[in-house]
């Protein structure tokens, strides 16, 4: 009876000591990658500034000064004839006028509220009357409002060469 006991002492120390690798459930979900639709270059969404400290460049920047960037920001405007340019907000009740170079892209219509990366030159401008009654007509604005632009206005603008927005 005693190698028997002497057997069940021997297989319990067995199995003790026995190191086991189970691995542990994830509780944690896995964060899913962001996708992006791309328009013109290609882009990659890394090194992008937030829109309230492209703002701040644009204070220091004087007319004709211009600046290599890439920010996030939320669309406002998307012009409705052709998706040719498009308004995006700064985050201090301020816009930024954004065309694409060459014409070389357009964007969706109906992404106003939508968030976009976009990579290109930002730079002052002063527009001329002409173009922005032009840029008015493409928005959608009523004979009175065209009529009432009577000056040229200083214009914090952005010539994008890509552009990245979130798929839903």
């Amino acid at each position: 009876m005693k190698p028997f006991y002497c057997l069940i002492l021997f297989v319990i120390v067995l199995f003790s000591c026995k190191n086991e690798n189970k691995s542990k459930e994830n509780t944690v979900a896995p964060v899913a990658e962001i996708q992006y639709k791309s328009f013109g270059k290609s882009i990659i969404p890394d090194d992008a500034i937030a829109a309230k400290s492209m703002a701040e460049h644009y204070k220091t920047m004087a007319l004709g000064d211009s600046i290599n960037t890439k920010i996030i920001a939320k669309v406002d405007e998307v012009c409705q004839a052709k998706g040719c340019w498009m308004k995006v907000n700064l985050g201090n009740d301020e816009q930024v006028m954004v065309k694409f170079k060459d014409y070389g892209f357009f964007m969706p219509k109906n992404i106003a509220g939508e968030e976009v990366i976009i990579n290109g030159k930002a730079f002052v401008e002063e527009v001329s009357v002409d173009e922005q009654r032009h840029f008015a007509e493409d928005a959608g604005a009523s004979p009175d409002e065209i009529a009432a632009i009577i000056e040229p206005k200083k214009t914090l603008s952005l010539l994008a060469d890509g552009v990245l927005l979130i798929e839903k």
